[in-house]
């Protein structure tokens, strides 16, 4: 399984020069926890998380009107090409620590965004039916043992 097949497609983005207010509205209007930057290429420059508008704005006492994402995203995120193995993807975000990670193509242009959780749900079905087999395919003997 690679990044490319369980990566999040439809990625909500930020500018640069908005405000992290216009930036915070449209994370709670759209139900999500980040935002990407691209540049004029499509490619990530930055990612914004509801934890940098936490630590980055309320913290420091910034103004949120006054305050532009590029003042607090995180530059140059980290991010992993689609064909990126999930063994690949984890000792990533291990090794950071990253929650979320840009998935882009071989001309590093984003093609979407792969959250720890999203692994951690690829797993679970994995193991789910890893498990399902294994009492398919167990003698009936040993189910009572």
């Amino acid at each position: 399984m690679t990044a490319g097949k369980i990566c999040v497609r439809e990625v909500d983005l930020a500018k640069p020069d908005e405000t992290v207010q216009v930036a915070a509205q449209r994370m709670h209007s759209h139900n999500v926890g980040s935002l990407l930057v691209l540049n004029q290429f499509s490619a990530p420059i930055g990612l914004v998380t509801d934890r940098d508008l936490a630590i980055r704005v309320v913290a420091q006492g910034l103004d949120p009107t006054d305050a532009t994402v590029e003042q607090v995203m995180t530059q140059s995120p980290e991010s992993v090409h689609e064909d990126t193995s999930i063994e690949e993807v984890l000792t990533r975000m291990r090794s950071g620590p990253f929650r979320r990670l840009p998935v882009v193509d071989s001309n590093d242009k984003l093609v979407g965004i792969l959250s720890l959780d999203d692994v951690l749900n690829l797993l679970i079905d994995e193991f789910h039916e890893i498990g399902q087999l294994l009492r398919k395919e167990s003698p009936s003997s040993l189910a009572d043992i």
